[in-house]
């Protein structure tokens, strides 16, 4: 990068310290009597004097028309005007405006005399068009032509050592103001600001130089709050917000969004309470931006009903705010105490953008991923594919990040086929579009196809991160392949230089314990550089009960227990182990134990998504709709399965319970949804085996496919057969 001239700058004239650049200015009687619809080639320039170049050319700007500019420079070379230094510096600014930055550089060139306002004026143009760089250079030229910058003219060079992240450069321009005493003005105090706050890690230097400015403004506190936002000190952010207030400056609605940003991340909701206070105080109560952020807060906070008053009771609700709120209830369903009220999150986003496209305005790409991650979460594809159509009629659909929400929608409602088109028909991928594709063939079976890609995706040259090998070693796991994962595990270690985290382990133990493998799943547990947590126990007693080693799943549920003695399902599944293998007291100490730590039941919900209505089952369900035609046919199913060798085995937890919400909830889903549709149920809990085995005569029995996402993995029921090996039930 490029450093200021070694050249030192003897001394500056005192008018020179505080100057600012006066760019040429309109004279409005002059300029009264341009026409509002002005076109430079019907003006007759025998009739204008040379001093209205200057207005002819700020009209110029305010269309932003090249072609007019050039029309009228023209002119000024006809005229003999371009010895006119105040015209020919309103000239190259003018071209800067207008984005022609070669016409700009070409007519500065030409000059026979520059003055300081020239020269800034060719900056602010190449800053004004993206192009930092070139500023700088322009800066260094000047400074070694021996021209004086003004405040103005630093300020603008800092802007661009902003724009690069430049703080070594700017570290240079700091240098130059401390030298000629500028530091305490407003404008260069707040452009430092801005500098060191954009580069990251001198939020110090970023504060020394708020504190140097002598005539702190409002955009001085809001530069340094952002800043301190933008380097992991909230805290501090809202301390000189409150700083600013005693000192009596009022804030403006810039301020207020980064103080509310600031207390989202430090939810800091009575701060927020507080500020929201102020803006109805100050007036800022309709300002949209602050209404947005307040909401936002709000949401995130948890407070639905505060939000919705909010947005109900805005005059004018512009696509950030209807964004805000259906990214907040996404964001809910993640945080959400249970399955049932992340259901219902789920639900009144997908009302949210219903009413948002009743409105008028048009999603953009950040109402679709929302959505399409709502749809995904809700398995509720046929909505999925309503908005899949809206993104190719609003032209989205190109957009990787909307592309990449399609596919995790597809794959998350249990439709692989439709997954890998939309992964295939976009223009772009990512990281992050290939992974989610690899994990979306892994989560299905898929294994070998997951494999491909994740070869073909190295020979794109991008580069697999810990989250891609996660789907990498979970297909090996899928098909038992032992050899090929361990070897995938080292590639991870040694070629890409990943430390395991406990979803690597965990495919790892899982791939030894689908092939019967135990004493070398627990030996390579024993080796693991972290401490194995419940995920890890939960598949060694997976494997030992699939296998019929009792006493290592035995050991293996007490270790889970140790980890969480509050969990449920843990409790029932050692309970129902004890029970199996006849050993009564050892049930009895369970029971007791269970007691006395308070256990909570289960709470087991299922739900299906159809059309635009989502319908919730509990175990043993007598309220639902329709209750007696979904009685009749579970009845009916039922005896059929009996026919095929299925029974029914009353397990200890589930004395009172005759039926689990996921059978409610798939016969639901029979009788309304017409063949050849999936089914696609999403249940709270694991599914237990009784159920797991009913659910797989049922597709046999309807010649149906059934999908059902619990809270551990995703079963696609077909034809008898499920995705999961009948390896993950666990109770």
């Amino acid at each position: 990068m490029a450093s200021l001239p070694s050249v030192v700058i003897t001394k500056l004239e005192s008018e020179f310290k505080r100057r600012t650049v006066n760019f040429p200015s309109v004279d409005k009687q002059r300029n009264s009597n341009l026409d509002k619809a002005f076109d430079a080639s019907t003006l007759d320039f025998r009739e204008i004097e040379s001093s209205t170049y200057v207005s002819l050319l700020q009209k110029c700007v305010e269309k932003t028309s090249f072609r007019e500019t050039q029309i009228i420079h023209g002119q000024i070379v006809k005229s003999g005007t371009q010895e006119d230094l105040f015209v020919m510096t309103s000239l190259v600014n003018v071209y800067g405006k207008c984005g022609a930055m070669e016409a700009a550089r070409k007519v500065f060139d030409h000059l026979p005399k520059r003055n300081v306002v020239t020269w800034t004026s060719l900056m602010s143009g190449y800053v004004h068009n993206s192009q930092p760089e070139a500023a700088i250079q322009v800066f260094i030229q000047m400074l070694e032509n021996g021209s004086y910058p003004t405040n103005y003219t630093i300020g603008v060079v800092l802007y661009a050592c902003s724009a690069l992240y430049d703080a070594k450069m700017g570290k240079q321009v700091h240098g130059y103001v401390l030298k000629y005493g500028l530091e305490d003005d407003t404008s260069i105090g707040n452009s430092l600001c801005n500098l060191y706050s954009k580069c990251g890690g001198y939020l110090e230097s970023a504060m020394k130089a708020f504190w140097r400015i002598e005539e702190r403004n409002v955009i001085s506190w809001t530069t340094i709050v952002s800043a301190c936002g933008d380097n992991g000190d909230s805290a501090a952010g809202l301390g000189l917000f409150s700083a600013m207030l005693e000192e009596g400056i009022e804030p403006n609605e810039f301020i207020l969004t980064s103080v509310l940003s600031l207390c989202c991340t430090m939810q800091a909701i009575d701060v927020g309470l507080q500020v929201h206070s102020l803006t109805i105080k100050i007036g800022y109560e309709s300002n949209l931006p602050v209404m947005n952020s307040i909401m936002y807060l709000y949401m995130k906070m948890g407070w639905f009903s505060e939000a919705k008053k909010l947005f109900d009771g805005s005059e004018k609700v512009s696509l950030v705010t209807w964004n805000a709120m259906v990214a907040g209830h996404a964001q809910m369903m993640d945080v959400a105490e249970n399955s049932l009220v992340a259901s219902r999150n789920g639900v009144e986003a997908l009302d949210m953008f219903l009413r948002l496209q009743r409105s008028g305005l048009k999603p953009d790409l950040f109402t679709l991923s929302s959505i399409l991650t709502v749809c995904s979460n809700l398995v509720a594809l046929e909505q999925g594919e309503q908005v899949h159509a809206q993104t190719i009629k609003t032209g989205f659909l190109s957009d990787v990040v909307v592309g990449t929400a399609l596919v995790n929608m597809y794959n998350k409602c249990g439709s692989i086929k439709k997954a890998s088109k939309a992964f295939v028909e976009m223009p772009s991928r990512t990281l992050i579009s290939w992974t989610s594709m690899i994990t979306a063939f892994a989560q299905h079976g898929l294994s070998q196809q997951a494999l491909d890609l994740f070869n073909d995706m190295r020979l794109a040259g991008d580069r697999p991160n810990k989250v891609t090998f996660v789907g990498v070693l979970s297909a090996c796991s899928h098909a038992g392949m032992v050899d090929e994962g361990l070897n995938y595990f080292e590639m991870m270690k040694n070629e890409y230089k990943i430390t395991p985290v406990m979803d690597h382990y965990g495919c790892i133990v899982d791939m030894f314990v689908r092939l019967g493998r135990l004493e070398e799943a627990f030996d390579f547990v024993k080796k693991m550089e972290l401490e194995p947590n419940e995920f890890i126990w939960s598949l060694l007693v997976a494997g030992c009960r699939s296998h019929e080693n009792l006493e290592l799943g035995f050991y293996a549920a007490e270790r889970l227990l140790c980890l969480n003695p509050r969990d449920p399902e843990a409790y029932i599944m050692l309970l129902n182990m004890y029970v199996s293998a006849g050993r009564w007291k050892d049930a009895s100490k369970v029971r007791k134990a269970m007691k006395d730590e308070k256990v909570m039941k289960l709470k087991d919900w299922s739900w299906i998504s159809i059309k635009d209505k989502v319908y919730s089952f509990k175990a043993d369900d007598k309220s639902c709709c329709e209750c007696e035609e979904v009685d009749v046919l579970l009845g009916d199913l039922l005896e059929k399965s009996r026919n095929l060798g299925y029974e029914w085995k009353e397990m200890e937890g589930k004395e009172a319970r005759v039926h689990h919400s996921e059978k409610f909830a798939v016969v639901f889903g029979l009788l309304k949804i017409e063949k050849p549709a999936v089914i696609r149920v999403v249940k709270s809990m694991s599914m237990c085996r009784e159920c797991h085995s009913f659910i797989k005569i049922v597709s046999v029995l309807t010649k149906r496919e059934i999908m059902v996402r619990d809270s551990k993995r995703l079963h696609r029921f077909d034809d008898g057969k499920c995705s999961c090996g009948d390896f993950s039930s666990l109770l």
